[in-house]
C-alpha cells in the first residue's frame, strides 16, 4: 500500500471518502472487496453511480474520462441511444423467453455478414465461455489433445488457457494455482511472432488447434506483425491444425469484421464477446460449418459435443447486440475511436519527452499502452514499437507502488485509465484528450512529488 502520508493518497482518500465507506462494506462481502481482478486498487476502488457518452460519474459526484470503456465492450461510449432504445423495448417484451427467438436468428446475422469466418454461429453468455467451446470443438473434430497458445496472450480464466497469460509465464501447478498437471500437460506456450517456433511445435506435439489474439498478447500490448498472421495461417493449413482467433476484444474494434477483415486472413473459428452484446453479457463462436456442426445433433462427426447454457443468445443481450453491430457496420464510429487513440498516442509521447519522463505511449487501433522505465529511442510516428516488440520487456510486471499511485493520482485528476493500458471509444472528444493529457502532467509531477518517478 502507498504510505498514508504521501501527496497523492492524501488526495485520493479526500476526494473519494464515500468510495472508501462502500469498499468497507465490500470487504465483508466478496475477497478483497472487489468482483473482478482488474478492480482491485490500493487504498480502495472508487465507485461509480452512473455514465454516459466517454464520462463515468463517482458517487461523490466526481467526472472520470472512462477509458476503460465496459473492459472494452463500450466502443459506442456509455448509454448509446440507440441500444438504450432497444434494450428499454426488449425489456417489456421479456429478457427470457426458454425458447427459440427471431432476435437470436438476427443477432446471429448480423456477425455473418461482419464476420469473415462466421459460417455459422453459436452464443455464449461470455468470452471465456467461448474459448473454452472452441477448444472443445477442435479437440472433438480432430481427435487431438494438445493446444498452442503464445505467451501472454489471454483467453479468458478457465484452466487451459490461463496458464502462461501472464509473466512470468510459466505452465506449471505453481505459477497457476487451482489449475491440475494433467489440464497443464495438453498446453503448449511458445513465443509470439516466431514462425519458426510455430512449426516446431506443429511438428512435434500434433496440435488440435493454435489460438491467439490476432492483434496481439493483452490487446496489443506485444503486438501481433501481419507477416506473422499472414505465416501461420499456412502452417495451420499445412499441419492441420485448426486456427482460432480470439477476437473477444478486436471484434468490430479493429474494424467492423474485425482482425481478420482488417488483415485479410481468415481463421478456422472466431471467438467474440463484449462489443458483440452491445455492453450486456454475451459471447459468441462463429466459423467453418463443418467445426460448428460438431454441436448439431446427428452431425457429420459421429458425436456431440454437449452446450447447454441459460443465457445463450438472451433476447436482451440480442437486442443490444444487433443496435450496437448496426451502429458500427459502416465503419465510421470504429474510425472515431481509433483516430482518438492514436492522437492520444502522440500528444502523451509530447507530454512525456516534455518533461522527461522515462515513459513511453504506444498501441495500434483504438487501443493505448504505457510502458514506464523506458530508455530507449523516442517514437518518430504512430507506428513505433518499443524494444522491438520483444515480450520479455514490453509484457512484464511493473513496480506496485507505482502501478498504484499511477492510477489513484489519475484518478484524483479525472481520469480513469485501465492499470497502464487504455481503450477510447467512438466519443471521446478532443476536450476529453485535452483534459486527459492535462491529468497526466499532473499525475507525473505528483509521482516525482511523492518521489515515485
Amino acid at each position: 500500500m502507498l504510505a498514508k502520508s504521501s501527496g497523492i493518497e492524501a488526495a485520493y482518500r479526500s476526494k473519494f471518502g464515500e468510495s472508501a465507506r462502500l469498499f468497507e462494506r465490500g470487504l465483508s462481502v466478496f475477497p478483497n472487496g472487489v468482483t473482478h481482478d482488474a478492480r482491485y486498487l490500493q487504498p480502495f476502488p472508487v465507485y461509480v453511480k452512473e455514465a454516459a457518452g466517454s464520462r463515468k460519474t463517482t458517487v461523490e459526484g466526481e467526472s472520470l474520462i472512462d477509458y476503460w470503456v465496459g473492459h472494452g465492450a463500450l466502443i459506442l461510449g456509455h448509454g448509446h441511444p440507440d441500444v438504450v432504445t432497444a434494450v428499454q423495448r426488449q425489456m417489456a417484451r421479456g429478457t427470457h423467453f426458454s425458447a427459440c427467438h427471431e432476435l437470436e436468428i438476427e443477432w446471429g446475422e448480423r456477425v455473418q455478414r461482419l464476420v469473415p469466418s462466421a459460417e455459422r454461429v453459436r452464443f455464449t453468455s461470455s468470452g471465456t465461455e467461448a474459448t473454452l467451446m472452441a477448444l472443445r470443438i477442435a479437440r472433438l473434430v480432430t481427435e487431438r489433445t494438445k493446444v498452442i497458445k503464445f505467451i501472454g496472450h489471454f483467453h479468458g480464466w478457465h484452466d487451459l488457457l490461463v496458464p502462461a497469460a501472464y509473466a512470468p509465464y510459466t505452465i506449471d501447478d505453481w505459477s497457476m494455482p487451482g489449475v491440475t498437471p494433467g489440464v497443464i500437460s495438453d498446453l503448449v506456450a511458445i513465443p509470439p511472432n516466431d514462425l519458426q517456433a510455430v512449426e516446431q511445435a506443429f511438428r512435434e506435439q500434433q496440435p488440435a488447434c493454435c489460438i491467439l489474439e490476432p492483434t496481439g498478447g493483452h490487446w496489443g500490448l506485444v503486438p501481433i506483425q501481419e507477416e506473422f498472421l499472414r505465416g501461420l495461417r499456412d502452417l495451420c493449413s499445412k499441419y492441420g491444425v485448426i486456427l482460432i482467433f480470439d477476437e473477444v476484444i478486436s471484434g468490430f474494434r479493429v474494424a467492423p469484421g474485425g482482425a481478420q477483415a482488417h488483415y485479410g486472413v481468415k481463421p478456422d473459428m472466431t471467438t467474440l464477446a463484449k462489443i458483440l452484446a452491445g455492453g450486456l453479457p454475451g459471447g459468441a463462436v462463429c466459423g467453418r460449418a463443418e467445426l460448428l456442426d460438431a454441436i448439431a445433433f446427428g452431425n457429420r462427426h459421429g458425436k456431440k459435443m454437449k452446450h447447454p447454457g441459460t443465457f445463450n443468445g438472451n433476447p436482451l443481450s440480442a437486442a443490444a447486440g444487433c443496435a450496437a453491430l448496426d451502429a458500427l457496420a459502416d465503419g465510421i464510429a470504429g474510425s472515431r475511436a481509433i483516430e482518438a487513440a492514436r492522437q492520444l498516442r502522440g500528444r502523451l509521447n509530447d507530454l512525456f519527452a516534455q518533461k522527461s519522463t522515462p515513459w513511453v505511449a504506444y498501441g495500434e487501433f483504438s487501443m493505448i499502452h504505457i510502458l514506464p522505465e523506458y530508455h530507449g529511442p523516442r517514437p518518430t510516428d504512430d507506428g513505433f514499437i518499443p524494444h522491438a516488440g520483444k515480450y520479455e520487456q514490453l509484457d512484464n510486471e511493473q513496480s506496485a507502488a507505482l502501478k498504484h499511485a499511477f492510477r489513484t493520482a489519475l484518478i484524483t485528476n479525472g481520469v480513469d485509465w485501465f492499470g497502464w493500458s487504455g481503450m477510447t471509444s467512438a466519443v471521446h472528444s478532443d476536450s476529453d484528450i485535452d483534459e486527459t493529457v492535462t491529468a497526466f502532467g499532473r499525475t507525473i509531477d505528483q509521482l516525482v512529488s511523492d518521489g515515485l518517478v
